[in-house]
């Protein structure tokens, strides 16, 4: 991979001074630093933002890895179980209403962006709101190439659901492990497609709708797409802002972002690509976070 490039934002501060204002004090770069857009100051009132010349290489290989999913109908048919699952999660913990349950409405807007019928939204959210009780968990597990995973699940039978994971866990090359939790943090994450934006661009996108990272990335059809990365609270917001700028907001939500990477050669990397299938293949889990980077 070329070496990264560093680009100072002094000579963007006359179209964006007045946002970067609202930086005064921001995190630290999520690693791997190869492949964020890190934020951090060097010289006030300049800040400094690093960015990978093209595409984070292993990003992108794995992502099409684990797109990879067999006959299109079947994987769009689990796809839109597992929204249904995540509106029973978010309607169970905030309601049904989307104008007061934030996190409702962001799973919509993501089932919107698939092309998931209105009828089966709407299905879901009835279903939600008469389903029986059900417990959430998040499983933390070790998998090949010592990569780490969380497995969100809902179930209705935490014993079942223990072994089930387990054995596929223990099947495919993987293990639970206490602990692997903290190598993520929940974040917010707004999608917007990233076809004719350049760096700079995406630069100044970032600074003006207040997030604190951005990636660059692919969908399954390997079109570019940019991750605007946020605190949890500032999600909304940065959405709100990215809109007001002009952007396609094709998903926002909360997700778990790995705080360091597992590098995997390719054999570990097909090992893990079925060991994550066949976890998303089980009934109960809703979704399944790596910290996963192929080699480029």
């Amino acid at each position: 991979m070329a070496a990264p490039v560093l680009l100072l934002l002094r000579a963007l501060r006359s179209p964006v001074s007045a946002a970067s204002s609202r930086f005064p004090s921001l995190e630290p770069v999520l690693p791997p630093s190869s492949c964020v857009l890190s934020s951090g100051w060097r010289t006030p009132p300049a800040r400094t933002l690093q960015l990978c010349p093209a595409l984070c290489a292993g990003h992108n290989k794995w992502s099409k890895v684990k797109h990879v999913k067999g006959p299109k109908d079947e994987a769009r048919g689990r796809m839109f179980m597992k929204f249904g699952m995540m509106i029973r999660i978010a309607v169970k913990e905030g309601g049904s209403n989307p104008e007061l349950n934030l996190n409702l409405a962001h799973i919509l807007e993501q089932c919107r962006s698939k092309n998931m019928p209105k009828a089966s939204i709407d299905a879901a959210i009835k279903s939600a709101e008469k389903a029986k009780p059900a417990s959430q968990h998040m499983f933390e597990a070790r998998g090949p190439g010592g990569c780490l995973l969380l497995v969100e699940v809902l179930t209705d039978n935490n014993s079942r659901t223990h072994q089930e994971i387990k054995r596929l866990l223990n099947k495919n090359g993987g293990m639970l492990s206490d602990g692997a939790r903290h190598n993520f943090q929940r974040r917010g994450v707004v999608v917007v497609p990233g076809q004719n934006i350049t760096t700079e661009r995406a630069l100044e996108l970032a600074i003006e709708a207040g997030a604190e990272d951005v990636q660059e990335t692919e969908d399954e059809e390997e079109k570019p797409l940019l991750q605007f990365l946020c605190d949890v609270g500032d999600l909304n917001k940065v959405r709100a802002s990215l809109k007001e700028l002009g952007m396609e907001v094709l998903s926002a939500g909360l997700e778990f972002v790995p705080r360091t990477h597992a590098p995997l050669d390719e054999d570990h990397l097909d090992a893990a690509s079925i060991l994550i299938e066949a976890l998303n293949d089980c009934p109960d889990v809703v979704r399944v976070w790596d910290n996963i980077q192929a080699h480029s």
